[in-house]
């Protein structure tokens, strides 16, 4: 598990495609890796990777097909910068919320403007994502906890603070660019819950509609 709160930006510097997946080598910079050993786990861009290799200056992982296939990883080059960060411990401060490193999808920027001493982006999320979505609530993109400001169908905006574009990878974002999301836990467990019974009904799926949330007084169209 994660907070979101990214503790240094590090940077890919090898891809070496093995046997139909990937291993990566990530130069860490200012990722303190003094009590990190073999198998620890590190969210690259919010995804969690485990640490096989311990060069010295960063470290090496095994990324599998279903990672390649569900976040933006397989688009990732030689020299792009990533957020880091170690897994929490029971002394880590939560400053973000409970993040788990499993990425739910892909967005992608739609637009990025100055606000101030800060700047406004508007995220569009993969469209069975967006249920999960909610003003001022919490998402996760590209292993950086934020705040949701607004939302308006399966897009939703961010205003990004002067600290956080400085030290995260937000700084580098431009229309066009791939983000990894993980939605809030809570929402997702919530909405299992609220199955009931159901949830052991293969015809159920993963999600539930606004008629189930209706019937159950927690929606009104």
């Amino acid at each position: 598990m994660f907070t979101g709160i990214v503790e240094a930006v590090g940077e890919i510097t090898a891809l070496q495609p093995s046997g139909g997946d990937l291993r990566l080598r990530v130069k860490t910079n200012d990722l303190d890796l003094g009590d990190v050993a073999l198998g620890d786990s590190i969210a690259t861009n919010g995804v969690c990777l485990t640490v096989v290799e311990l060069p010295g200056d960063g470290y090496w992982a095994d990324v599998s097909v279903e990672t390649l296939d569900n976040t933006t990883l397989r688009g990732w080059k030689v020299g792009i910068p990533v957020n880091l960060e170690k897994a929490l411990t029971p002394q880590t401060r939560l400053g973000g919320h409970m993040v788990s490193g499993h990425v739910d999808g892909v967005g992608e920027v739609v637009s990025r403007e100055v606000d101030a001493r800060s700047e406004r982006f508007r995220i569009k999320a993969p469209a069975e994502l967006a249920r999960y979505i909610a003003h001022k609530g919490s998402i996760t993109v590209d292993g950086t906890s934020l705040t949701v400001n607004a939302v308006e169908g399966d897009e939703f905006e961010l205003n990004i603070v002067p600290h956080t574009l400085e030290k995260t990878v937000t700084g580098h974002y431009q229309v066009g660019t791939k983000v990894n999301l993980e939605v809030d836990v809570i929402a997702r467990y919530l909405e299992r819950l609220l199955l009931g019974d159901k949830a052991a009904d293969p015809a159920a799926g993963s999600g539930i509609d606004l008629a189930f949330l209706a019937e159950h007084g927690f929606y009104r169209g």
